[in-house]
């Protein structure tokens, strides 16, 4: 579980070891050409056998079942499923709005575990991994690879975007960039991703417009895009009470949290910020997995994609349980 202000490097690079309970494409089919280990729904003359149907205009008589044909008297054509390759994308936001956290950790701290359990996962299912890494001022793109090197890569950036002092000092009173980055680098993912990539997004996605919601809907025409939404407890619900004061490390501001006209104004401008954000991206097909500061970002992704052993493991125990109330 995450924890602390500032990531550890060390401690991303061991979750590899957790990452392969992870099985991010058990529901779904990749959309490219290249070859690889992930079903897809392209008919042709592929590897595994999936289905007899009739045959229909355009089918390789190459594929025509003569048995199946014969005894029922009409055309039937086999279809198969080929395996393909899906590039992976993960997508790492580290700008001011991340370095923020009342529990447990700093938002850009779990954006940095969600990242490395999203790449060592992919990777354990022989896909190319990259990603992209940003902040209000820069960005640094890895290129997919299948290798280890290229994880390590991506988690060095990050961590790097994390801790180095100085690139936070360039980042000190850019909200502006704040809103202005986000959409940058979702329009430069339209360059980066290639047709069939799988992009995994991670961020709090504060700044999103409407131009980085089309962007975002133009590259899901192409690739699988997946948001993950990160936030802390304190973003939704302010202390019952007493006064609290909050710094950027630039600006102060106090709030009066005895005010419940304050608080309930508060927490309605951020949960009407959620709604509108999940709500845009269901509109283009985009699902959003929200993970908060205090949760085992573990935990949740695998409530999200159960790995096959996960699954057996799960059948094997609800059998056994089956098996001894009926003894009983």
């Amino acid at each position: 579980m995450a924890s602390g202000a500032k990531t550890n490097l060390k401690q991303l690079i061991d979750l590899r070891y957790r990452a392969g309970e992870l099985n991010l494409f058990a529901r779904h089919k990749a959309q490219s050409q290249l070859a690889g280990n992930v079903k897809t729904s392209f008919r042709g003359r592929g590897i595994d056998f999936e289905e007899i149907r009739h045959y229909q205009p355009g089918d390789d008589i190459r594929s025509i079942d003569w048995r199946v044909t014969a005894r029922t008297g009409e055309a039937h054509t086999k279809l198969y499923q080929e395996e393909r390759e899906r590039p992976v994308l993960v997508v790492t936001d580290q700008r001011p709005s991340m370095i923020f956290g009342t529990q447990c950790c700093f938002k850009s701290v779990q954006a940095a575990e969600v990242a490395s359990l999203l790449c060592w996962a992919a990777l354990g299912q022989n896909d190319r991994v990259g990603g992209l890494v940003f902040n209000g001022q820069q960005h640094q793109e890895i290129r997919p690879a299948r290798s280890k090197s290229s994880v390590l890569q991506l988690l060095s950036a990050i961590h790097k975007y994390n801790t180095d002092e100085q690139l936070q000092h360039q980042n000190i009173d850019t909200s502006n960039n704040d809103m202005a980055s986000i959409n940058e680098v979702i329009k430069e993912l339209r360059r980066i991703a290639k047709p069939g990539s799988a992009l995994f997004i991670i961020s709090d996605f504060i700044g999103l417009n409407e131009d980085g919601i089309k962007q975002l809907h133009l590259l899901k025409k192409h690739c699988d895009v997946n948001a993950i939404f990160i936030s802390d407890p304190m973003e939704k619900q302010l202390p019952a009470q007493g006064g609290c004061q909050f710094t950027d490390g630039v600006k102060r501001q106090w709030f009066n949290t005895d005010n419940q006209q304050l608080v309930e104004a508060f927490k309605q401008r951020f949960t009407a910020r959620v709604t509108h954000l999940t709500q845009q991206l269901a509109a283009h097909g985009i699902p959003t997995i929200a993970i908060s500061t205090h949760d085992n970002a573990l935990t949740v992704l695998r409530s999200q994609y159960h790995s096959k052993a996960t699954a057996a493991n799960i059948n094997i125990s609800s059998r056994k349980l089956d098996v001894k109330g009926s003894a009983i």
